[in-house]
């Protein structure tokens, strides 16, 4: 089934509950959303996503946060923290500095958590009590098992993360200690531990809350209806192009299919849907090797690394759904180097923003397109970020300036100062 954005609204077929189902990408079985537990087609293992008989306009949101926009969610509302409406900030120095009409950077590190997975989580913890699931769980390299714990615990559930052992941010797996996961620390990488918890939810084991599940990426897709709506709010226009980290490919996934949906419901012209433009650090970089080598698969990545902890990730399960959604859209993929990422991070902070590594990688991504041409000086870009700073402090410290000592009085302060 193509996911392109000339598709029609859908119509509701017999196993739909109040209008909602989820639908296989690749052969278009239908499913009933709630009457089992599934990630994938029971006809051929493809992706699912969710649709929606009725497709609302931007009339019809209302409130704030995610679940201003229930009205294409499968419920209208879910196990809460308030998150959502997070910052469209402005950047000017970085707008002149880099070179387009207009930037802006969207900070999911303001989300209740850090970072964009509360999105996600909200959704997902509401449709595991719909399903009456008891154990929570999710593979991560860190934000997924801060929002995960900190999520099922305000649902009142059971929730297990594996980590790959040594490669997540102190910051994160503290978060998700203290929120009281079972914290699991695997002798391999995120891509090992992802397979271990997929054995684990076939096996009834656990509900499995990664971004293969089709329901977390519904939060995930608010993302863009904010960004589209901040932009009509201050300059009467969407942007040109959207500038994402790509690990696991959700947001992608994601953006590309509230586009889609905006697009079927006739409020966003196609000619008008944004370049969705993926970044990945160049020791994982499966996603830009596919859209480099215009392969319709991407290749695993069994070894790789990068500063970026958040997007350590060989093997992104989105592939199918994102590599259309970046194609569709006229947008690209580019890999950046750790100390592109680390400059970009330094850039942010000159501007008041604070983000982990893997958010940078969106800022150094879009400079790089900049340099090379396919970005052009009057494009109105907005970037995402998608984590806070102090998710991974060590990175923070490591880019910062290192601290000086001085005596303990005024006038050795003042002489240090000046020398």
């Amino acid at each position: 089934m193509s996911l392109s954005l000339s598709g029609d609204q859908p119509e509701a077929p017999a196993d739909a509950d109040d209008g909602v189902w989820l639908e296989c990408i690749e052969c278009g079985e239908t499913f009933a959303p709630f009457d089992d537990v599934r990630y994938t087609c029971d006809e051929c293992d493809g992706l699912l996503e969710a649709r929606y008989e009725e497709l609302p306009t931007f009339d019809e949101f209302e409130g704030e946060g995610v679940w201003r926009y229930s009205a294409v969610l499968p419920f209208d509302e879910g196990v809460s923290i308030r998150e959502g409406a997070t910052p469209l900030y402005e950047v000017p120095g970085l707008e002149n500095d880099i070179g387009v009409e207009t930037l802006r950077i969207k900070h999911e590190g303001m989300n209740p958590t850090g970072s964009f997975k509360d999105r996600g989580m909200t959704v997902g913890v509401r449709v595991a009590k719909e399903l009456a699931v008891d154990r929570l769980a999710c593979a991560s390299t860190g934000n997924t098992s801060a929002a995960l714990a900190a999520y099922g615990s305000r649902g009142g559930m059971e929730t297990l993360v594996l980590l790959p052992a040594g490669k997540v941010a102190a910051g994160k797996v503290a978060q998700a200690s203290l929120h009281g996961a079972r914290i699991l620390e695997v002798d391999g990488n995120f891509d090992a531990c992802l397979d271990i918890v997929q054995d684990l939810a076939e096996g009834g084991e656990a509900y499995l809350l990664n971004s293969l599940n089709p329901f977390r990426l519904e939060g995930q897709k608010t993302i863009g209806l904010e960004i589209l709506e901040g932009f009509l709010a201050d300059y009467d226009t969407v942007p040109d192009r959207i500038v994402l980290p790509v690990g696991n490919a959700g947001n992608t996934s994601a953006l590309y299919k509230a586009f889609r949906e905006l697009v079927q419901a006739g409020e966003l012209a196609e000619s008008d849907v944004p370049k969705l433009t993926g970044v990945q650090a160049e020791g994982a970089a499966p996603m830009v090797e596919a859209i480099e080598n215009g392969a319709d698969e991407v290749r695993r990545w069994e070894d790789v690394e990068t500063r970026a902890t958040a997007i350590r990730i060989g093997n992104p399960v989105n592939a199918p759904k994102a590599l259309p959604g970046i194609r569709e859209t006229g947008g690209t993929a580019v890999a950046v180097s750790d100390a592109e990422i680390t400059d970009a991070q330094r850039d942010l902070a000159g501007e008041g923003i604070g983000v982990e590594p893997a958010s940078a990688a969106s800022v150094a991504g879009l400079r790089k397109l900049r340099r090379e041409g396919i970005v052009g000086d009057d494009e109105r870009v907005a970037c995402l970020t998608t984590g806070h700073l102090l998710k991974d402090p060590d990175a923070a410290a490591a880019a910062g300036a290192d601290p000086e000592p001085v005596p303990a009085d005024t006038d050795g302060v003042l002489e240090h100062l000046q020398n």
